[in-house]
């Protein structure tokens, strides 16, 4: 399947279910994380971590675009690019060597790299309702191109 729905209504089970899709993470994997402000991007990215076997707290990296965790089954690389202005600061970070590399990236406002993403990746959508509780979130997690089966996510 390529497309999964998930509920949470509350920040301990968004962290689990990042940490859930964390545990089956495979390197090589982009993950892409879409939303507004407060909506559980970064709570998603730490659960993500502990997945991993990541004990360094995680942080979203909004001023300096990339944060590096090494100590997991595989080294994740957070970034967050809200404050990314042209593409041409991906490239001054290197992003092809972390994007195609053997890690896993995870990508906090994607739609502004568009363009530089590859072209099988993981999508992550947050969505909130109004006539729901304020923890609730919708978390859409979408196979984009080819690549890893998500239906045992």
């Amino acid at each position: 399947m390529d497309i999964m729905e998930y509920e949470t209504n509350s920040s301990e089970e968004t962290f689990e279910l990042g940490k859930e899709l964390g545990m089956k993470a495979v390197p090589g994997e982009v993950v892409t994380l879409s939303g507004a402000l407060g909506m559980g991007k970064t709570v998603f990215a730490k659960g993500f971590a502990a997945g991993l076997g990541i004990r360094t707290p995680v942080s979203s990296p909004t001023f300096t675009i990339m944060n590096q965790y090494n100590e997991g089954r595989l080294p994740m690389y957070h970034f967050d690019v809200y404050r990314v202005e042209t593409e041409d600061e991906m490239y001054d970070v290197g992003y092809r060597e972390y994007f195609y590399g053997q890690g896993v990236c995870l990508i906090e406002w994607p739609e502004k790299i568009k363009s530089l993403l590859p072209d099988n990746y993981i999508k992550v959508e947050f969505h909130r309702s109004l006539s729901e509780n304020f923890d609730y979130r919708r978390i859409v997690v979408e196979k984009v191109g080819g690549g890893v089966d998500i239906s045992d996510r």
